[in-house]
């Protein structure tokens, strides 16, 4: 169950905004808007990253748990005029690559203006490495239900062409050639970077290491689900202990 609707109806609350005037700041329809805070529909990765940006509020804690009126009354924002802090945190702006902006990523990600314009995930963490993050829209990294799903969201550190054979194998990695960017396994093979899928049945792409252009090493993941805390082996031993204990009951 996601809290978005909740929480924007209480952004909207807290700001004293329509539900026009919050639309229009996203670029929303009002009726859309209004879907989204009753829960008859779920939001797009990129508006989900617009509202957490502009509030400055962490995307899982938009999704994930009902935020409070003091929470939001906190978070930088226009929400309200707040005091400015002695020593303010700085969060890392990492441009994001979407559906809709990834052939525009493939023709301009040499443009800093253009990279500048792209929708920003903050992370709170300190980092002066180049990021990319990446919208994961197809299942070629899952197996047997585990990996990465559609909205998806990886996250990415630049690798520098003079390192792309320290790469280890099996390394997940966002290849950028000429015409695509490919979410896979990476494996050097002499000066050919093959890429592996982990779903089976689909075959890998070689690429001579001159054609990629940019190589990013995933580090980490934002994924749209939540895994369950117990695996099924101590859910089992659990079950197997309350089974020995009727035993010994009954001796």
């Amino acid at each position: 169950m996601s809290f978005f609707g909740k929480n924007i109806r209480k952004i909207r609350s807290v700001k004293t905004l329509s539900q026009q005037a919050f639309a229009e700041l996203f670029d929303l329809k009002r009726g859309t808007l209004g879907a989204y805070e009753e829960g008859r529909s779920e939001p797009k990765i990129e508006t989900i990253i617009k509202i957490a940006n502009y509030f400055s509020i962490p995307i899982d804690d938009l999704l994930t748990r009902e935020l409070t009126v003091n929470e939001l009354l906190k978070f930088k924002s226009s929400l309200s005029e707040m005091h400015e802090l002695s020593h303010p945190e700085s969060f890392v702006q990492v441009p994001c690559i979407t559906e809709k902006n990834k052939d525009e990523y493939l023709e301009n990600y040499k443009n800093k203006k253009f990279l500048e314009e792209m929708i920003q995930v903050t992370l709170p963490i300190e980092n002066n490495e180049t990021m990319r993050a990446f919208v994961v829209t197809n299942l070629e990294m899952t197996k047997q239900n585990q990996g990465f799903f559609p909205k998806d969201i990886v996250f990415g550190t630049l690798v520098k062409k003079d390192h792309y054979k320290n790469i280890e194998d099996g390394t997940v990695v966002l290849a950028h050639t000429k015409s695509q960017l490919i979410l896979r396994k990476a494996y050097l093979l002499d000066n050919t970077l093959v890429l592996k899928a982990e779903h089976q049945n689909i075959d890998d792409l070689n690429f001579a290491l001159s054609e990629i252009l940019e190589l990013w090493q995933i580090t980490s993941v934002y994924q749209r689900r939540i895994n369950p805390i117990n695996s099924g082996i101590e859910d089992k031993l659990t079950m197997l202990e309350k089974e020995f204990a009727k035993l010994r009951s009954q001796i």
